[in-house]
């Protein structure tokens, strides 16, 4: 688990299938991600994923829930998804955030994601995260910015003009 001023990254558990569902269903939050809203069963896969993340590579997805309230807020964290895409970002923990319609434009995704990098640099073996970001998502482009990572290529991923990211790992 982390902690920020406002936030608490915890482990998925069952019951945050509804909210994370209501989130991955709502069209201002997978607009920008997804082709369509996913389903209960697509939500519930995405969860079990996180958590076999965490089982076999050492790392994955935190739930993000404010601390004041312990409302559920989002997903924030680390994968390696083997996206067929190039160049290839395979093996490499590939960083990502979604939050709630109702958190966004409120600094939750650049605190989430400035913790989870400080979590990174001091767990994770790997020389450099990546993300990848739909070249019209201007507020997670921003994000990825304003936590370090500078932008590497473009690229297309889902038949999605998409720009691939990286940040070197900070020595300790």
């Amino acid at each position: 688990m982390i902690e920020t001023d406002r936030l608490r990254l915890r482990p998925h558990v069952a019951d945050d299938l509804a909210a994370a569902w209501a989130m991955w269903s709502d069209p201002l939050v997978y607009g920008l991600i997804l082709p369509a809203p996913s389903t209960e069963a697509q939500t519930w896969s995405r969860i079990l994923t996180y958590a076999g993340h965490w089982a076999l590579a050492d790392f994955g997805y935190w739930a993000v829930e404010e601390r004041s309230t312990g409302v559920f807020v989002g997903e924030i964290g680390f994968a390696d998804f083997k996206r067929d895409i190039t160049p290839s970002i395979r093996g490499l923990p590939e960083m990502g955030w979604v939050l709630t319609s109702a958190h966004h434009g409120k600094g939750y995704a650049t605190e989430g994601v400035r913790a989870a990098i400080i979590w990174a640099d001091q767990h994770l073996a790997a020389a450099r995260t990546v993300c990848i970001i739909n070249a019209a998502n201007a507020a997670s482009i921003h994000v990825a910015e304003k936590a370090g990572y500078a932008q590497t290529h473009v690229t297309t991923f889902n038949n999605t003009p998409t720009l691939m990211f990286e940040r070197a790992r900070c020595a300790n």
